[in-house]
């Protein structure tokens, strides 16, 4: 692992926007999963994306870092190549867990149920899925099972997390133009401010 992810266990409300910062910096030019985006521009599109639809600054943050677990998972990056899954969903709720609200923390823990979710009860919903997307859905499970559709539907943010969801699968443009982290920056800190105060 590299120092930043290294460190990770003496983030506090005070830095842990600056190790998310650094992460993008350093990391968020490596390639998005075969997508014509790397991974900053994929997540930064989704913030975006939220932003203009008038999320709030809860959910544009839980867009943002939706993916953050592709660059913290001890398992690595996940790539076209790959035979098994490596959860980079519970990777990038761990290194959030403490610092943001139970909406972020869940729409990064559970955009990928949501594909499967969606996968199940919206069955349009598959026809609009990358290659890539539906390679590592089949990697994840493939789409819910009646239980388990009946179970996800308690989830008590599952609106949002499914809004979470939708902004990732648009956030694949390679002609869209975003803002730097560093403008998502003073937002995602009151968002930590409000949660750890």
């Amino acid at each position: 692992m590299q120092n930043s992810e290294s460190s990770a266990d003496h983030l506090n409300a005070g830095n842990i926007v600056s190790f998310l910062e650094d992460i993008f910096e350093r990391r968020g030019g490596e390639e998005y999963l075969g997508e014509p985006v790397t991974m900053a521009q994929h997540m930064l599109q989704g913030a975006t994306l939220a932003e203009k639809n008038g999320e709030s600054e809860t959910l544009i943050v839980a867009a943002l870092l939706h993916d953050i677990g592709h660059f913290t998972s001890e398992f690595g990056a996940f790539s076209m190549d790959d035979t098994e899954d490596k959860f980079h969903e519970v990777a990038g709720a761990t290194v959030l867990d403490g610092f943001f609200p139970s909406l972020v923390i869940d729409c990064v823990r559970y955009h990928v149920a949501a594909k499967r979710y969606l996968c199940a009860t919206s069955p349009e919903y598959v026809d609009r899925l990358s290659r890539a997307s539906v390679h590592s859905l089949n990697l994840q499970g493939g789409a819910m099972s009646d239980a388990e559709v009946t179970e996800f539907k308690h989830q008590p943010n599952l609106a949002d997390i499914v809004k979470v969801r939708y902004l990732d699968d648009a956030g694949k443009s390679a002609d869209m133009q975003t803002p730097s982290f560093s403008y998502f920056a003073p937002m995602v800190q009151r968002v930590v401010d409000a949660h750890c105060s």
